[in-house]
């Protein structure tokens, strides 16, 4: 394996790591992080070792995966890369926000810093991407507000929409069927199911049902 790939494999582990325990406090475990990063167990455990010896995580046998402090700083500084990149796609280069996942985990490896710091200046410094994911700031600091995913929102529940994930872009494609942005203002109805879904009234008054699939992806501020 040539020293580029290591370390973009290195930086791969470590960003979806960090990204599991940005909306909530659980840390991940070596089969969670296996599927999502779609790779066997056993070289997932492999990897991990490495990844431990270089002082970059902590982790016993059978147990949990934690970054470092060394970690989690190169970590936030690969997040801020790809989330400035997707951000800098969708305004400057009108990508779809169900397009740039795939193009941003080329280019965050491609970029000079120099590149990158004249892209954050060009957007105005954006402290967020196109799905609500908090864009670090260069010294690696973030601050997440108080959140809620959507199928875990109880009824009457009022609040903004602040994060979308981007894991899958047919369920991007879903909420652009729907018109449900980031920012806009929804109340969680009052019935609800876990085979219908759940249903968002809108400021207007009117009512959308949110596939259960679907609701597993969008956060409110509350």
């Amino acid at each position: 394996m040539s020293d580029t790939v290591a370390t973009t494999v290195t930086d791969d582990y470590l960003k979806t790591i960090c990204q599991h325990t940005e909306w909530q406090p659980e840390p991940i475990t070596p089969s969670q992080l296996a599927v999502a990063l779609a790779l066997a167990p056993s070289s997932v455990t492999e990897m991990v070792k490495k990844l431990a010896a270089a002082g970059l995580v902590d982790h016993r046998p059978y147990g949990a995966i934690t970054l470092t402090d060394a970690g989690r700083a190169r970590a936030l500084a690969m997040l801020r890369r790809h989330r400035l990149i997707e951000t800098w796609l969708v305004e400057r280069h009108d990508y779809g926000w169900d397009e740039v996942h795939d193009e941003a985990e080329v280019l965050e490896h491609a970029l000079s810093d120099r590149l990158l710091d004249r892209i954050d200046a060009e957007l105005g410094h954006p402290t967020r991407d196109p799905h609500g994911d908090l864009i670090p700031r260069k010294d690696g600091t973030i601050i997440r507000p108080d959140a809620v995913r959507l199928d875990q929102a109880p009824p009457g529940t009022t609040g903004a929409v602040v994060r979308i994930s981007d894991r899958d872009p047919d369920v991007l494609r879903v909420l652009d069927r729907l018109a449900l942005t980031l920012d806009e203002r929804v109340r969680v109805g009052d019935d609800r199911s876990p085979a219908a879904g759940v249903a968002l009234v809108r400021a207007s008054g009117s009512t959308i049902v949110v596939d259960p699939a679907v609701t597993r992806a969008v956060w409110l501020a509350v």
